[in-house]
This record gives C-alpha cells, structure tokens and sequence, in this order.
C-alpha cells in the first residue's frame, strides 16, 4: 500500500533545502508518495518574527545548518541574492518580495501538477548548493525547471495571469501546516502527526513502518 506524508517547506529554509536529499532518497527506497506543499518563511508569514526572536537564533541557525550540511556532505552555501528582501542590520523585511513570492507561487503551481517535489528539488539546488551567484539572474532557473521538466517561462506567464489562484493554494498549504502542530520548517505531517525537521526523518520514517510501509 502506497502511504503518503505532506512536506511543508520554505524556499527560504536551510533547513528544508537539507531535507531533500533524504526525501529524494525516502521517495525512491519506499513505496511513498512526498507531497511537498510551499509555505511563506516566517520573515513574511509572521511580521516582526526576527525583531521579536532571541538575536542568537538566526547566528545559530547559520551555525547549524552549516555544520550539517558538512556533515552530510552536501553542497551548501547561502543563497545570493537572499530569497527574503530583509534588512539584516535593523531586520526589517520590505513590503515588497519579488524573489520569495515567485518562487512560492511557483511551487504552488507545481504542487497543483503533482510534481511540487521534483521541481523544488531542482529549483532549490540553485539557490542553495553554492554553484551560482545571482541564481535570480540569466538563465540558471531556467534551465534548472527544464532538467526537471518544467518550462519556466509558461510558468511564469501562467502566474502573472493569476496569481490570485496560486496565493489561494499558499495559504491552504499555511492553513494546514499550522493545524498540524507545528509552524516550523521543514515539517512532514503522516496521519496528523508532525514530524519538524530534517533531523527527524527516521523518526518519520519509523512512525510510517508501522503504518505498513514498505520498500520499493
């Protein structure tokens, strides 16, 4: 029997962007089905998150995810330009957000597809794996949504032509990210239980083996 755990994920999250090595992995050692569902970052979902939090937070989570992207050995290095338009010295986060809402929107429209996974994986590793700067810029994400067999471009279009729809699935996403009983990311959510980091995928992976799951 096929089982199937959601993913609430930030394109903005280090810690997202570390999970999916796993859940790549997860996907294709057990008869699993991964639906990734997009969230806003908490800079934008809650404003004044960072001016609230302890200044020793964002140091850490730099720290850590760092550390374990070393220790997983993959490739690693903070996106350029930041996915969140913030000023780090007052964090002040702008009104506008070009990059995160595109990017948001975009995973939206691939959740739609049933293929959210296998495009953020790609879109993400360009942001993220430290090969390019400006990954906003050319055609980096272009020719990452190609290799993963998506067209940018129609992509693109389609969201300019409404975006209302793609904002719709967002916050559906948020909505249930937040009954789940978490609001970090990344979550993964089996049968209502939450399962917050990548830390705890063979937690999750534990939780499901006696829900019957079963390599491939």
């Amino acid at each position: 029997m096929t089982l199937s755990v959601d993913l609430f994920f930030s394109f903005r999250s280090p810690f997202s962007y570390l999970a999916l090595p796993k859940t790549l992995k997860l996907v294709e050692d057990y008869d699993l089905v991964v639906n990734l569902r997009p969230v806003y970052p908490l800079a934008v979902r809650v404003p004044g998150f960072f001016k609230k939090a302890n200044p020793q937070f964002a140091r850490y989570v730099v720290r850590d995810s760092t550390r374990v992207a070393e220790y997983e050995k993959i490739p690693f290095r903070f996106p350029r330009p930041d996915p969140i338009v913030q000023d780090m010295a007052t964090l002040e986060v702008a009104a506008e957000q070009p990059y995160i809402h595109r990017l948001t929107r975009l995973g939206a429209m691939a959740q739609l597809e049933g293929r959210s996974l296998d495009f953020t994986s790609a879109i993400a590793r360009v942001l993220w794996d430290g090969s390019v700067a400006g990954w906003n810029e050319g055609d980096h994400l272009v020719r990452a949504a190609e290799a993963a067999g998506f067209d940018l471009a129609a992509m693109d279009t389609a969201l300019a032509a409404d975006p209302d729809r793609y904002e719709q699935v967002i916050a559906e996403n948020e909505k249930d990210h937040a009954a789940s009983g978490h609001w970090g990311v990344p979550t993964f959510v089996f049968e209502n239980e939450p399962f917050f980091g990548q830390d705890r995928i063979d937690l999750l992976v534990w939780r499901m083996q006696g829900k019957g799951l079963t390599k491939r």
